[in-house]
């Protein structure tokens, strides 16, 4: 997915954009040369200040796009937004992610409505729409999924099998539309602790569980993204566990 001097330089979509991990992944492509549409849906404060960074280093290379990504008539929409501005498309990366519990037993069809709509529909929905202008750039689509997708989490079944489904969908995606356009996913272990967060006693058992005994970076996941886009030319299909060593089952 490089350019030559002079052409114009590659286009991302980056979901889910506008903090945490999503920033980190959008800081990295851009500087590396992808011009960024960054997607939010609520923190337009964040998204506005990235934005403001973005193109100070580089002039007209960001595009603000503010979607709900459950209305499903929106996400045609972001990907006829972005290339209109920048006249094509090289990269998805399908980073906006629901997460929350969902106990057996008093879990509802509202959450899981929501967990599959944020994990799933939307990144499958997004893909479509974007496939004939990735087929055109032979470009890739990254999916950021989750250890959890493969070993459960306790009281998150709806988000563990969401995060499954995605896993499965990367698969046939790629299968689908191969050989133009690659796709992979990018699975982190702890990188960021949760908003609302883990107490102590939680965090220091789950680095006890992983063998590299830290969290990782956002810059790290960032990093795995921008690889899978730019140099893994001969990698589709795959998930990149960036989890310190947690899927070992140390």
């Amino acid at each position: 997915m490089s350019h030559p001097t002079g052409s114009s330089p590659p286009v991302a979509l980056v979901t889910g954009a506008a903090r945490r991990l999503g920033a980190a992944i959008a800081r990295r492509l851009h500087a590396d040369g992808f011009d960024i549409g960054l997607h939010f849906h609520q923190s337009a404060a964040d998204a506005q200040a990235l934005a403001a960074e973005l193109d100070h280093a580089r002039n007209g290379s960001v595009l603000l796009l503010q979607a709900e990504l459950s209305e499903f008539d929106r996400l045609p929409e972001l990907i006829a937004n972005i290339v209109g501005r920048f006249g094509k498309l090289d990269a998805l990366v399908n980073n906006a992610s629901a997460f929350f519990p969902t106990q057996l037993g008093s879990t509802t069809p509202a959450q899981w409505d929501a967990l599959f709509a944020a994990n799933v529909r939307a990144p499958f929905f997004l893909a479509q729409a974007a496939a004939p202008h990735l087929r055109v750039a032979h470009g890739a689509i990254v999916n950021l999924a989750d250890i959890h997708a493969e070993r459960p989490l306790r009281d998150h079944a709806v988000y563990g099998m969401s995060k499954a489904a995605l896993l499965q969908m990367t698969q046939a995606l790629a299968l689908e539309l191969a050989p133009q356009v690659r796709v992979n996913a990018v699975a982190p272990g702890a990188i960021l602790w949760p908003e609302g967060g883990k107490n102590d006693a939680e965090r220091s058992e789950l680095l006890a569980r992983t063998p590299l005994a830290r969290t990782g970076s956002p810059e790290e996941i960032a990093e795995a993204v921008r690889w899978l886009l730019r140099d893994a030319t001969y990698t589709t299909g795959q998930v990149i566990r960036v989890d310190g060593g947690r899927m070992l089952g140390a």
